[in-house]
């Protein structure tokens, strides 16, 4: 399993602090602020490029102790599936009640994920190393990050129910194609 960070140069001190503490293999700067969506793009065809599994986190994820460890697990269970370590609250709004229930759900049945139709955060994630190549066809330069992400890879993506991140939730350092602000609580709904 490797590591990559992506990161804006104004928060190059995350990034490096968050670097130190995963072990991370390699970190993406965005030095000349072309986005998270081309930041991402690259950690991507790095990904594509390696023979093992490859998590994608951004520099304001806060890691629960013993990540590579807990990790590991969740990609050795789901290889062939995307895993996103990161369920967030308030972004995107319309996704949360649906969430709420799912995790209800899961609680009832003791199971320890939800899997939601597309990816909807972009703090940490895993794509499966065989979707890459298609994934990097199917990239969509407009989108949001995480969407774009989501939209390259078209497929459901596994939830675990206690997240291995949670998210700084720090004003944003780039306007989003939406171009609405970012005023909701963005933290992980529960944590492993």
């Amino acid at each position: 399993m490797l590591i990559a960070i992506v990161a804006h140069h104004s928060r190059r001190t995350m990034a490096e602090e968050l670097a130190s503490k995963l072990e991370a293999d390699i970190v993406f700067m965005d030095e000349h602020s072309a986005g998270a969506n081309s930041n991402h793009l690259r950690a991507l065809r790095w990904a594509a490029e390696q023979s093992d599994r490859v998590i994608i986190i951004e520099e304001d994820a806060l890691p629960v102790d013993g990540f590579r460890y807990k990790a590991q697990d969740w990609l050795a269970r789901f290889p062939d599936d995307m895993l996103s370590f990161y369920l967030g609250t308030g972004r995107p709004p319309q996704y949360q009640k649906e969430i709420a229930g799912m995790l209800v759900d899961a609680d009832r049945v003791c199971g320890d994920y939800i899997v939601l139709s597309k990816l909807i955060h972009g703090v940490c994630y895993s794509p499966p190393q065989g979707r890459l190549a298609r994934m990097l066809n199917a990239w969509n330069k407009t989108l949001a990050a995480d969407y774009a992400v989501g939209e390259a890879f078209g497929g459901r993506v596994i939830y675990p129910c206690y997240s291995l991140v949670d998210h700084a939730d720090l004003p944003t350092v780039e306007r989003h194609p939406d171009n609405e602000p970012r005023t909701e609580r963005r933290r992980a709904w529960r944590l492993g």
